[in-house]
């Protein structure tokens, strides 16, 4: 009885495990989270790069979207950078909630 239980119990975790973990199909925001992933690992010759500035605009429309949907905020991402819009979304998780998101905005410059 105790053997079976023992050999049961390393065919039984695995089983919960894969019933725990859900598909990568079904994570939050799929369509542009699925857009950024086509550029992970990706290596770029510079700023001008044609695949880096589709990766950037990618990343911007992602984090636009995720600034909305968290903080209620609307952004061009004409406006920002990818990267300032992900140091925006950091300074937003930080602030006090009586501070105003403009006072953050104004810190970053407005153009590409």
């Amino acid at each position: 009885m105790r053997t079976k239980m023992i050999l049961s119990l390393p065919i039984l975790t695995i089983i919960l495990w894969f019933c725990v973990i859900a598909p990568p199909g079904y994570a939050k925001g799929g369509s542009f989270q699925s857009q950024l992933f086509d550029y992970a690992g990706k290596s770029y010759t510079g700023a001008e790069d044609p695949s880096y500035l589709n990766y950037d605009l990618a990343l911007r429309e992602y984090m636009v979207d995720r600034i909305k949907k968290q903080f209620g905020v609307t952004l061009n991402p004409k406006n920002y950078s990818g990267f300032d819009l992900l140091e925006i979304e950091a300074l937003f998780k930080c602030k006090k909630s009586e501070e105003p998101f403009d006072a953050f905005l104004k810190m970053f410059p407005k153009g590409p």
